[in-house]
């Protein structure tokens, strides 16, 4: 299985698709099927049953989108980067962007 460099709580931008150019914030990923899905992006209509706990009616959600169709957002210029990982002097690996050099885990 391949490690993927999104997390979630990243914002991403999407590269290619339908939903080109589109931003959001990933909201989950599912390893297993190397997809995440992204707060805004990618959405559908779906029927959904009325249960005790939620209403009928047709719900608007977010289907997932394959990795690498996503792009890590860079925290300086909000363009498409690629991540590649570091160590700092106090011996923490942290991801950064390649584009601006920028760190992006805290």
């Amino acid at each position: 299985m391949l490690k993927l460099k999104i997390k979630k709580g990243d914002h991403v931008v999407v590269i290619t698709g339908k939903n080109k150019g589109k931003k959001g914030e990933v909201l989950k990923v599912l390893p297993d099927e190397n997809r995440a899905i992204v707060r805004g992006v990618a959405v559908v209509k779906r029927h959904q049953r009325q249960t005790a706990s939620q209403e009928g009616g047709i719900v608007s959600k977010e289907a997932p989108i394959h990795i690498s169709n996503l792009a890590l957002e860079d925290p300086k210029d909000g363009k498409p980067t690629r991540v590649g990982y570091k160590f700092l002097k106090d011996g923490r690996k942290v991801r950064f962007a390649r584009r601006s050099g920028e760190v992006i885990d805290g």
